[in-house]
């Protein structure tokens, strides 16, 4: 890869100061995100070497897998090392056959962040996202009154921020007339970028934007959109970095107020989505970047 770092290497997340590039803990999971791993040993093994890298921010939640992920995380990471920040969400649950069901009611949020707490064996969680489901999901339960669940959960020590999880504009704004909100988590990347007004609005803000699916959903080809751009491979080529590298350097250099969460299974593709934070892009980049078109 060619250039320094010219970018912020850290940034707020709540009241905390993490490193931009964290881990998305997602994809430890087995096969759309139920049941365990085939290899474990090798989720393991991932955790431990992100946190080597530099990794102090995770993202997970009780329903990935259900329960298997954070067991995973506290298997591999417990005793936790100091400022790792683990961020949760709520208001999702699963049924039998993996399928994702709302649980909106302030009870079955209180019971998420309790679930989380003992499966991770933590006392606090540094973040807990509210995960919308759209208005149709929510039983008529206000977004205040999920909202203030959550903010008597703060209340009690249970979570240090909260945050919003597949929000528009008009929900974040919502939002904050009940609560400090230390990040929104929406799908975003650079061939996905309609959450555009979400990103300008956080950004505004001083809340922290984090994209899932930073180099596409591992539900519809992952990677493979980048790889097949010629504007992205080729500033790839350029950099000597894999499309996935460049996409999630762009994501960096977008913004200051970007962190991000990519996921795998793999040690070697962790290793080079740690390594995108190095890559420094330049103007002629950014430009054709900008450019890349959009499904």
């Amino acid at each position: 890869m060619t250039g320094s770092p010219t970018i912020p290497q850290t940034a707020r997340l709540g009241p905390h100061t993490v490193n931009r590039t964290g881990f998305g803990a997602m994809q430890l999971s087995g096969p759309r995100v139920f049941g365990p791993p085939a290899d474990p040993a090798e989720a393991r093994a991932v955790l431990r070497r992100a946190i080597e890298l530099g990794v102090d921010h995770i993202d997970t939640a009780q329903f990935y897998g259900p329960d298997v992920v954070n067991e995973l995380i506290r298997d591999a990471l417990h005793p936790y090392p100091a400022g790792l920040r683990i961020v949760s969400k709520v208001g999702a649950r699963r049924d039998g056959r993996g399928g994702v069901l709302a649980a909106p009611y302030p009870d079955e949020l209180r019971a998420g962040v309790e679930a989380n707490l003992q499966t991770l064996q933590v006392d606090a969680l540094a973040l807990v996202n509210l995960r919308l489901m759209g208005p149709a999901a929510r039983g008529g339960i206000p977004l205040a009154e999920q909202l203030g669940a959550l903010k008597t959960l703060q209340d009690e020590g249970k979570i240090e921020s909260i945050g919003l999880s597949n929000a528009t504009v008009e929900e974040v704004a919502s939002a904050l007339e009940t609560v400090d909100l230390g990040e929104v988590q929406n799908a975003y990347n650079i061939k996905l970028r309609d959450d555009e007004n979400v990103l300008r609005f956080c950004a505004d803000r001083d809340i922290a934007y984090v994209p899932f699916f930073p180099i596409g959903s591992p539900f519809t080809g992952g990677p493979r959109p980048l790889a097949e751009d010629s504007t992205i491979s080729s500033v790839a080529a350029k950099h000597d970095a894999t499309p996935a590298q460049i996409a999630l350097a762009w994501l960096l250099h977008k913004d200051q107020h970007i962190l991000l969460i990519p996921g795998t299974s793999s040690v070697t593709h962790l290793e080079q989505n740690m390594s995108a934070a190095g890559i420094a892009l330049d103007d002629e980049d950014l430009a054709a970047l900008d450019g890349v078109a959009r499904p």
